[in-house]
């Protein structure tokens, strides 16, 4: 099988190809100029093109299913080259802004949403993807495509800055290694330029990964799903918190090196009746209590098959005005694509499920 061109940064490549200055090259063409081929990269000798399309592929993911919600979000389902399949998001965080003339005054805004692996080994209960099981780590190759993909299917220019967020499929700090390579190839100058302050891994708490990735110090943002302000309630929603309890992972937090302008991010999944409480809103404030910290509230997303439900705007938005009057800056997360399959793993079990 050939090589997955996308799993090598600009240095990897220098050792590569020769003499050293066409890495910067066929980087641009990638990146860039978006080329479909190696036989378009025009100012390369075409013996080398030649040599490249032998030994490399430029394109390891290939699109499934594309459902786009009537909030410009849109869901891909990508089946890689073993055929195994992932998920990748893009949201519209501003939409383009045209004067009266028809003359552009902002560009759209972008977040991308990556999986990291082909499953999960986490087992949150109010995930799909874990029901699937594990199967394999994405290579960094492989991240870095989901972005590339989307950023020439969507006509969004090489120049145009995207956020990426490492909160699809899969636990990113589980496949540590390649996730910060991905950091490193997005980040480079001569390739899509993204920088790590835009790029965010998610975890599931992690203690040990949280602050091996701390001492990396590759400048990413740490976002931390928590769910829940205590043991007990965590451990049912994430089984991971038995290895690695609430105290462990605000350790390891604690650890993390954070820009004077940045914060570390807490994901808090609200599920009626389960952490939706103000009760559970005091607990949080005391448990973040001294770490430059900011809150996403997130409703729970409902799927088929799922024990959990939606709380109301009204609790949720009660449990915000608790957190910001008290000191802990707090945001909701604006549900996206309620009309598509939006939470992870949800378009490929629909596509599944269809095809059974």
């Amino acid at each position: 099988m050939k090589q997955n061109i996308l799993d090598l940064t600009k240095k990897e490549l220098e050792n590569e190809v020769k003499p050293s200055f066409r890495a910067n090259q066929i980087y641009q063409w990638i990146y860039q100029k978006y080329a479909n081929s190696f036989e378009d990269m025009l100012n390369l000798p075409k013996n080398l093109r030649a040599e490249l399309a032998e030994k490399y592929t430029l394109s390891p993911i290939s699109l499934v299913k594309e459902e786009q919600s009537k909030d410009g979000s849109k869901k891909y389902l990508f089946a890689l080259k073993d055929n195994l399949t992932i998920e990748t998001v893009l949201l519209p965080m501003k939409l383009e802004e045209l004067d009266e003339e028809g003359k552009r005054v902002h560009h759209a805004r972008y977040t991308i949403c990556v999986s990291s692996q082909v499953g999960c080994k986490i087992g949150c209960a109010f995930c799909l993807t874990g029901k699937s099981g594990f199967v394999r780590n994405l290579g960094a190759g492989e991240i870095v495509a989901q972005v590339l993909f989307l950023k020439k299917i969507n006509n969004i220019d090489a120049q145009r800055r995207v956020n990426i967020v490492y909160m699809g499929m899969g636990e990113p700090l589980d496949n540590l290694q390649n996730v910060v390579k991905a950091v490193g190839i997005f980040a480079d100058i001569d390739g899509l330029s993204i920088s790590p302050r835009r790029q965010t891994i998610s975890t599931s708490g992690l203690s040990p990964q949280i602050v091996k990735l701390g001492k990396m110090d590759i400048g990413a943002l740490l976002a931390i799903s928590l769910h829940a302000i205590d043991d007990e309630t965590r451990v049912k929603l994430m089984p991971i918190n038995k290895a690695y309890n609430i105290k462990s992972i605000i350790d390891a937090v604690k650890t993390f090196p954070i820009d004077m302008r940045k914060r570390v991010l807490f994901e808090y999944l609200i599920i009626k009746d389960i952490n939706d409480s103000i009760q559970s809103a005091k607990k949080l404030v005391k448990l973040l209590s001294g770490i430059k910290a900011k809150v996403n509230l997130i409703y729970f997303n409902s799927h088929v098959g799922s024990d959990f439900q939606r709380p109301s705007e009204r609790d949720v938005t009660a449990f915000a005005d608790f957190l910001n009057s008290h000191g802990l800056l707090c945001t909701i997360r604006q549900s996206k694509g309620l009309d598509i399959s939006a939470a992870c793993g949800q378009l490929k079990q629909r596509l599944k499920n269809e095809l059974a």
